[in-house]
């Protein structure tokens, strides 16, 4: 069972062409397929600042602000003008008008008739009168309300009222279950899931990322976003020093969403090894050339409702998983948790002497039901049973 044939307008939280997929990414660029999907870029809710990054990404939006929906990836994309300022009632107001405006714009020029409004951030309440959409999907894959740089009561106001009239909330985890359930009757859980097979692939022989060939073994990997936000750098740096012998190399961009984020402490242990962002096709042969893979996730009031997606991928790829406390991960299988660095190293050395062709295979099975593919069909049959 699949969504086919429908019209869909994506509000997201980011911009298409970003340094991370995240869920949005994958999940509109499969329900593309058999689906017309027009791409909300992000509506600014981090008060932008002055860092390079932001810089760039203000200039990017009022260039593509002024064209139409671009064709990517299957998909139409929007990049539309709106005062990234939410806090202020003015600028709730302006936005108010102008995003419906652009967005109603763009369904006509594509031909769209009575979308699915599908929305991973809740402003997307705007649209709702000017597309009298077929139905209301709010997917919830983050406590925004608690990021950095996001006015949180106002975001959590919009939430409520949004998650309130929605035919239908996605939570990726159970904490944000439970909370929208308080606001909603139709809360589904669906966790963060991942292209197990293409991750799978980093079982089969095949070339290693080149540095992470040249560290010394056992290496540790992360893959994902550097950010002092979420990851736990007091924990790396004790991990570092527990095990000097070990490679604890993190794969990503540095401050994405957290630009002050200070990496020199962990630039200081000559056994963490901070290599860059790669591509997403690029992370089956990082993870091939790894021993283990961390999780190193503080616990605060973010990352409280995160389900990371590089959980699925990690063990479709057969490592060994060590992971933080994450309240989201209880319960799950194939992964080892560890509170501090002692309770880590103590996991980590005991997942590498278990570890092997047999255990490998094993988790990769473990994952394989945790697909897109398979998240496709829920999804159809939790919209078809709320339509």
């Amino acid at each position: 069972m699949r969504l086919r044939g429908r019209d869909i307008v994506c509000v997201g939280f980011a911009d298409w062409d970003t340094e991370l997929r995240t869920n949005q990414h994958h999940l509109m660029s499969r329900l593309a397929r058999d689906n017309r999907v027009l791409f909300v870029e992000s509506l600014g809710l981090r008060r932008p600042g002055l860092s390079s990054r932001d810089l760039s990404r203000i200039v990017r939006r009022v260039v593509n602000g002024l064209k139409p929906p671009r064709a990517a990836d299957g998909l139409h994309v929007l990049s539309p003008l709106v005062i990234p300022l939410h806090r202020y009632g003015f600028v709730r107001a302006v936005n108010r008008r102008l995003l419906p405006f652009l967005v109603r714009r763009a369904v006509r020029r594509l031909g769209m008739n009575a979308p699915i409004l599908w929305a991973y951030v809740p402003q997307a309440e705007v649209l709702v009168e000017s597309l009298r959409p077929s139905q209301i999907v709010y997917h919830c894959v983050d406590d925004m309300a608690a990021q950095k740089g996001i006015d949180g009561p106002s975001f959590r106001a919009a939430e409520a009222r949004f998650a309130a009239s929605a035919d239908l909330v996605f939570a990726s985890s159970a904490p944000l279950a439970e909370r929208l359930a308080e606001v909603s009757d139709h809360v589904v859980a669906m966790t963060n899931v991942a292209d197990t097979e293409r991750f799978a692939g980093a079982l089969e022989n095949g070339p290693v990322d080149p540095a992470i060939a040249a560290l010394p073994r056992p290496r540790i990997v992360f893959t994902g976003a550097i950010v002092r936000t979420k990851l736990n750098f007091e924990l790396l740096v004790a991990l570092a020093r527990a095990r000097p012998d070990w490679s604890i190399a993190l794969v990503g961009p540095i401050g994405p969403g957290d630009p002050s984020t200070d990496v020199s402490a962990l630039r200081r242990e000559p056994n963490v090894h901070l290599l860059g962002k790669r591509r997403y096709e690029e992370l089956p042969d990082v993870l091939r050339g790894a021993d283990a893979a961390l999780i190193p996730y503080d616990i605060n009031e973010l990352t409280a409702s995160i389900f990371p997606m590089k959980v699925y991928e990690y063990l479709a790829a057969g490592l060994p998983v060590a992971t933080t406390p994450l309240p989201s991960l209880a319960g799950v299988e194939g992964i080892v948790t560890a509170a501090d660095a002692e309770a880590t190293v103590a996991a980590l050395e005991e997942l590498l002497q278990a570890d092997g062709p047999e255990a490998r295979a094993d988790r990769s099975r473990l994952a394989e039901s945790h697909s897109w593919e398979n998240r496709l069909d829920e999804i159809a049959e939790a919209l078809g049973a709320h339509g």
